[in-house]
């Protein structure tokens, strides 16, 4: 089999797996809450609970809140990766995988790419909803949806490492916890629902270590300039470095597996 045949034999199997792994989703709701009614509801909860007493009013927050919540949705998209895989390897569907005549990594790749289907809904749902409650971005909807690409991106690069998390844990079940742990202090300890001046300088210190803070900040500049800023290119740079990192020990952990 020459090269071009074996590449083309691995994206056809990790094609047909990413498809097998956004039916098992259809079929099972429960994973919808975290990319549909997390956002939704989070979005609403703090505007209309916090946004008087932080900002004056739902609107003025808006602006602030909502790249926060999109990004939480991106962690807690992404972090769905481990326990679903965690779920197929207790199950051992995997092993059943391997008895099958397909490339060895389609069923780990199909994974990651169909939660680029789960991102893509976090995305909109984040976003909808903020436009539903009068966010009104100053910038051209072109601009919307490159904050939009890179949010998703972003999510997609954090997946890898759920999914390593998800190869190397012991159950379904810690990964699950470990994930939201992870999601909730990520996300609450950065500028995701506050300004980063208003914090005290201890608080601002812990969110200036954190990486979330950057990609907010990133993507609250290009809602309010219009242009590709520097930090939104050095996001970019850290996520690609992200995948070069944790894309080969997923796949080493997976082998191992």
């Amino acid at each position: 089999m020459d090269i071009q045949t074996h590449g083309g034999n691995v994206m056809m199997n990790t094609a047909t797996m990413a498809y097998r792994n956004l039916l098992k989703t259809v079929h099972n709701p429960d994973n919808f809450m975290d990319v549909v009614i997390q956002p939704v509801l989070f979005m609403l909860m703090f505007g209309y609970l916090f946004g008087g007493a932080i900002a004056g009013g739902v609107s003025a927050y808006l602006p602030t809140i909502v790249p926060g919540i999109l990004m939480q949705a991106m962690l807690s998209a992404g972090s769905g990766s481990g326990a679903q895989i965690r779920e197929d390897l207790d199950s051992g569907v995997f092993d059943r995988f391997k008895s099958l005549p397909m490339a060895h990594i389609a069923p780990l790749a199909g994974q990651l790419f169909a939660d680029s289907l789960r991102l893509v809904i976090a995305t909109v749902a984040s976003l909808t909803t903020g436009y539903l409650m009068g966010w009104r971005p100053g910038v051209g909807f072109g601009w919307v949806i490159a904050v939009g690409l890179l949010a998703i991106f972003t999510g997609w690069a954090l997946s890898w490492i759920f999914a390593l998390l998800g190869l190397v844990a012991k159950s379904a079940g810690a990964v699950q916890s470990a994930s939201l742990m992870t999601m909730l202090v990520l996300s609450f300890m950065s500028n995701a629902f506050v300004l980063l001046h208003s914090l005290t300088k201890p608080l601002q210190f812990i969110a200036r270590l954190n990486p979330v803070t950057y990609v907010i900040t990133a993507i609250r500049q290009i809602l309010a300039t219009g242009s590709w800023t520097h930090a939104a290119l050095w996001v970019l740079i850290v996520d690609v470095g992200v995948v070069a990192i944790f894309a080969p020990l997923a796949v080493w952990a997976y082998d191992r597996n």
